[in-house]
């Protein structure tokens, strides 16, 4: 079994600090950030294991990291065989990695009649990619998993504490309902702690 090495993540959180406290505008915070997460999501050893449950029922939202000052935060999302979220939007930038399996999002669009249409061909990451999302552009989809019969990870970053934005999810009449989605997990990973890994730097 790999041993887990947190490096990474710690290595990714810091560089990702570093790029949101310059006054960098979306697009270049979007075209750095991408070149760090297919760094994090090009080592596969070091997503604590209690961050890749999947439940039987829905998809999980696992918090890894919240910036204090909401500029960023990074979660883990875990879709179990065949799960998929409703429609939604998200009102702030958002970086999608696969790091395991392979995940579908198809975007949609408003039309003048008001209703919500999918918009071009569905989008498949597989392990590597990263995908984006911006909220001046399209951001409204549905993701769901690739696999019917396997677990996918990816980790996502937002422009934002995003456990606490409130955003929608749409009927295909383009009706929308408020939510705030939360984390699945009740705590953080502990990515401070060393002394678990000096034996193997």
């Amino acid at each position: 079994m790999t041993t887990l090495q947190l490096a990474p993540l710690r290595q990714f959180l810091a560089d990702f600090t570093r790029l949101v406290q310059e006054p960098h505008g979306q697009t270049q915070i979007l075209a750095q950030g991408s070149e760090l997460l297919t760094r994090l999501i090009g080592e596969d050893n070091w997503l604590p294991e209690e961050f890749a449950q999947p439940h039987p029922e829905h998809y999980q939202q696992y918090l890894l990291y919240a910036d204090p000052l909401s500029r960023f935060s990074v979660v883990s999302f875990v879709w179990g065989p065949g799960q998929k979220t409703p429609v939604h939007d998200h009102r702030v930038w958002g970086l999608i990695g696969m790091l395991r399996g392979a995940e579908v999002s198809q975007n949609y669009t408003r039309h003048p009649d008001g209703t919500l249409q999918p918009e071009g061909n569905p989008i498949t990451l597989h392990v590597g990619d990263v995908g984006k999302i911006s909220p001046d552009q399209l951001d409204i989809h549905q993701v769901s998993n690739f696999f019917k019969e396997q677990v996918s990870v990816s980790i996502h970053v937002y422009g934002g504490n995003i456990g606490a934005v409130s955003r929608a999810v749409y009927l295909p009449d383009g009706t929308g309902k408020t939510f705030i989605s939360g984390y699945s997990s009740p705590h953080l990973p502990n990515i401070w702690d060393l002394s678990k890994e000096r034996n193997h730097d």
